[in-house]
């Protein structure tokens, strides 16, 4: 049995959990969110908290008894709470400018780059070059930011380019340094 999947999930004030067959569906305060769960798996709402039970003992289910638990805890939490990433854009003339739901992107192309943000994704530009996605669902979030950070990756000589706030890029040593 998984050490995590044994945990309840406490239910925040606001937020409903039902479960209607194989699949989840969180109601709070940020959204609402619905996930299908592993056929080998049952969720069980008891009062304040909702607990993730495998329906049998085999031990080879166990992987996904954590990542049930863990799949859910993040509806109940983005629906709460929400989850958010921030990124900044580092080099010359490399800036955000809000656009709708959007966001329009200089990063050094010919063009500029404009940004769409898919349906309960919100994209804030703080300052230039300071951009915050934020949502309610946990993977999507992680997906467009990556998506953003795509379109122009840290380069490993200046570390020019879109990265996540807290990334550290570790440079490489130029070409003149290896000359005596």
């Amino acid at each position: 049995m998984s050490r995590i999947g044994k945990k309840p999930i406490a239910l925040p004030k606001g937020v409903e959990v039902k479960v209607e067959g194989d699949t989840v569906k969180v109601k709070g305060p940020k959204g609402q969110l619905s996930q299908k769960v592993h056929d080998t798996m049952s969720v069980a709402v008891e009062g304040g908290s909702v607990r993730i039970v495998p329906k049998s003992p085999r031990n080879d289910i166990g992987q996904f008894h954590g990542l049930t638990r863990t799949l859910v805890a993040n509806m109940v939490q983005g629906c709460a709470e929400g989850f958010s990433k921030s990124l900044s854009l580092v080099g010359v003339g490399y800036r955000a400018t809000p656009k709708g739901k959007g966001v329009t992107l200089n990063l050094g192309h010919s063009h500029a780059i404009d940004f769409d943000a898919p349906a309960g994704i919100e994209i804030k530009v703080d300052k230039q070059t300071s951009i915050v996605v934020s949502g309610a669902d946990k993977e999507l979030v992680g997906r467009v930011s990556a998506t953003l950070r795509g379109l122009r990756a840290p380069e490993p000589y200046h570390g020019k380019g879109a990265r996540y706030a807290d990334e550290v890029i570790v440079t490489k040593v130029g070409k003149a340094a290896g000359k005596k």
